[in-house]
């Protein structure tokens, strides 16, 4: 039986929608490529390393978007 106090997990943005590559990623974000690597590198963008080529979800680029605004915005 789930504990009612229990918080639910929160969804983790690279199992929603397909994988693309930071290329792809770059194109529909505005962000270069360059840039979309050294965030995954840091941890602040959600993206897997597969071989030598970076992935990620464009749900995983919209959160650190709408995340990086919010930073942006309090300071």
């Amino acid at each position: 039986m789930p504990d009612d106090n229990e918080q639910p997990s929160p969804i983790d943005p690279l199992t929603i929608g397909e994988l693309i590559s930071l290329a792809e990623a770059a194109e529909l974000s505005g962000f270069s490529e360059g840039y979309l690597r050294q965030i995954a590198i840091s941890g602040r963008l959600r993206a897997r390393k597969i071989a030598r080529n970076w992935v990620t979800t464009l749900a995983a680029v919209e959160l650190y978007k709408h995340n990086r605004f919010h930073i942006l915005k309090k300071v």
